[in-house]
């Protein structure tokens, strides 16, 4: 008896599929209410939260539960990794830095960044995944430190307490629409995805 694999179709009738659609209304919200904008010296309380409620609740059900587990490893690892493709999108961080609206340190490594894991994930998909375990990881770890460098940088280079980096030009664009939609929603979706391909795979 083969175990069911659950692939785009599927999902996109799953309980994590609406409570995604539902984390992204809310952040949506949220933005536009200017919920995620934070005067200047005080600390990005509400983003940080956005940003990392979902991938340490993943975490502690990948730890603790063995049924979320299961659940993770019936998913269509080509799938969790075509999901990464979205993220040509860092395109965007480049183009804001052209006009000066994003510091160059934060943009440039966030952007291209971004940008090569978007590239290469239908690569990765096609040629990697149930061929090489060790790339994959390798490349999913890849994936994962782009995003919390990206994030690291982001609060480096505000207007915050923890802007030890800030120069003329900060990230405080980000904590408005639409590119809040990016560290509210974007990356933490994201890790989630790289999370649930490493619980996947971990049973193979």
């Amino acid at each position: 008896m083969t175990t069911p694999v659950l692939t785009r179709s599927s999902w996109v009738l799953t309980p994590p599929a609406f409570a995604a659609g539902g984390w992204f209304c809310a952040v949506l919200a949220a933005s536009a209410l200017g919920a995620f904008r934070t005067p200047p010296g005080d600390p990005p309380v509400a983003l940080a939260l956005a940003a990392g409620v979902p991938p340490l609740t993943v975490l502690v059900l990948a730890v603790r539960s063995a049924r979320f587990r299961a659940w993770a490893r019936r998913l269509d690892l080509r799938f969790l990794t075509l999901l990464q493709t979205w993220r040509v999108a860092g395109l965007a961080f480049l183009a804001l830095l052209a006009v000066d609206a994003l510091p160059a340190g934060f943009a440039l490594p966030a952007g291209l960044g971004d940008v090569a894991i978007g590239l290469t994930a239908p690569l990765v998909a096609a040629f990697v995944v149930g061929r090489a375990h060790r790339l994959f990881v390798v490349w999913t770890a890849l994936g994962i430190a782009d995003l919390v460098l990206a994030v690291t940088l982001g609060v480096l280079y505000s207007a915050s307490p923890a802007g030890l980096l800030l120069t003329d030009v900060d990230s405080g664009l980000m904590s408005t629409l639409p590119m809040s939609l990016i560290p509210a929603f974007g990356v933490p979706i994201t890790l989630v995805a790289h999370q649930l391909s490493l619980v996947n795979i971990s049973g193979r």
